[in-house]
């Protein structure tokens, strides 16, 4: 099985820009998180993406790498059952002739 998370967007904080540090931005976060589904061993859509919004919110990151890195160890400790994952985290307003983002993949 497959879930997939599009455009969960919210307000945080996250960037090393003296500007970015002051005021929230939009955010927006993608994920695929493959698994096995046994034993009724799913994964509670609402509540990951509950979760991630709480975890970019309240750690006011400043690197998008930080970011990916900890919402990685934070869905694979929710989910041990998850096989492989992507994630990207976008900044769609941060430049105005563009949208910035950083995806990484992992396969376990």
């Amino acid at each position: 099985m497959t879930i997939h998370i599009e455009q969960l967007t919210f307000d945080a904080i996250i960037g090393l820009l003296d500007f970015e540090r002051e005021h929230t931005q939009r955010v927006v976060v993608d994920l695929e998180a493959e698994y096995d589904y046994e034993n009724d061993a799913f994964i509670d859509y609402a509540d990951l993406a509950e979760t991630i919004t709480a975890r970019v919110k309240e750690s006011r990151y400043e690197l998008l790498e930080e970011a990916l890195l900890d919402l990685e160890t934070l869905v694979l400790s929710s989910y041990p059952h998850v096989r492989a994952l992507y994630l990207k985290i976008k900044k769609p307003d941060i430049l105005s002739n563009c949208q910035v983002a950083l995806s990484q993949k992992w396969h376990y």
